[in-house]
């Protein structure tokens, strides 16, 4: 017979585990569907210092893996699959997984995050890994005592450039305007770097390749001037874009979050939006374990009272 959970979470991350955690204490019968590995986009960071009650910081590897173990304590069960199609609207909704699989439950909590934002740069895609990168923290250590560029100027990229400011020679920071949009508290140590230079007003126009990426070419947005940057590696930081591919039965907001509120709820019953993937001001590791705690109680209660 065909099983039907409480609870389907799609998305490993720290929201969606968060978000079984509660509800599997709760007694919720619940599966987390997680196609890659746990942690979601957490895990790309080196060290993480700002989530309550690490003192001296924790790996997002580690962090990711001890949430999925405290759900699975509580009774939370894991499914490694793609997820390729959903059907929200039903009072049992559906999920089919790439491998064949096909999970059925009375209430579904959306957390598949967001992905890192390209340049839209042709040929991007075939140079990542050969110079092009999207996380520093990951690819750093290829940059020792090189010479890199970071695209951005938001708290990712600020960071990103700071992190590479203690491993490669040169850092070139690339923005699009005359000031960073990063919070104050970046601005003052990453100033203070010796070796990071910054190229205001600019854009990367083009990269330049030899079987890899060995420079990129520069444009001034405001003379419309363009030279050329011989670099080791460029790492880019531009935003990211929320995966909400498959959920077209949901609204979503001008740069395609879900929309729903702090209720976590979206506009269809049983549904819920967690974490990076849902419309909101902050999106931190704390944020979205919020977000997994609010969807657990909401959910509950949807299914006990059918609101």
């Amino acid at each position: 017979m065909t099983h039907i959970y409480d609870m389907i979470v799609i998305g490993g991350g720290p929201a969606g585990y968060a978000a079984a955690l509660y509800a599997s204490r709760a007694g919720l019968d619940t599966l987390v569907i997680e196609k890659m590995s746990v942690g979601g986009q957490m895990t790309l960071t080196d060290i993480i210092d700002n989530y309550p009650g690490f003192n001296e910081g924790i790996d997002g590897f580690t962090l990711g893996m001890q949430m999925q173990a405290g759900a699975e304590r509580f009774g939370t069960k894991t499914e490694y699959d793609e997820v390729i199609s959903v059907e929200l609207t039903p009072e049992i909704k559906k999920v089919a997984g790439a491998m064949g699989g096909e999970y059925f439950a009375r209430t579904i909590v959306i957390a598949t995050g967001a992905n890192p934002r390209e340049l839209g740069i042709p040929g991007e895609e075939k140079l990542i890994g050969r110079g092009l990168h999207y996380c520093a923290h990951c690819d750093g250590r290829f940059y020792k005592n090189k010479t890199v560029a970071v695209v951005g100027g938001g708290n990712s990229a600020v960071s990103d450039a700071l992190y590479l400011s203690h491993l490669a020679e040169k850092v070139y920071v690339i923005h699009r305007r005359d000031t960073l949009r990063a919070t104050k508290i970046y601005h003052e140590p990453l100033m203070k770097a010796e070796n990071v230079e910054f190229i205001w007003d600019s854009a990367v126009s083009d990269y330049i390749v030899d079987g890899r990426i060995v420079g990129a070419k520069i444009k001034n947005l405001k003379t419309a001037e363009e030279k050329e940057l011989r670099l080791d590696g460029l790492f880019v930081s531009i935003g990211r874009k929320p995966a909400t591919e498959l959920f077209g039965e949901l609204a979503l907001d001008e740069a395609g979050y879900i929309i729903a509120d702090e209720t976590t709820k979206t506009a269809i019953p049983g549904v819920f939006a967690v974490g990076d993937v849902r419309t909101k001001e902050l999106r931190q590791v704390v944020t979205a374990v919020s977000d997994g705690a609010v969807a657990a109680h909401f959910a509950e209660k949807f299914l006990t009272i059918g609101k």
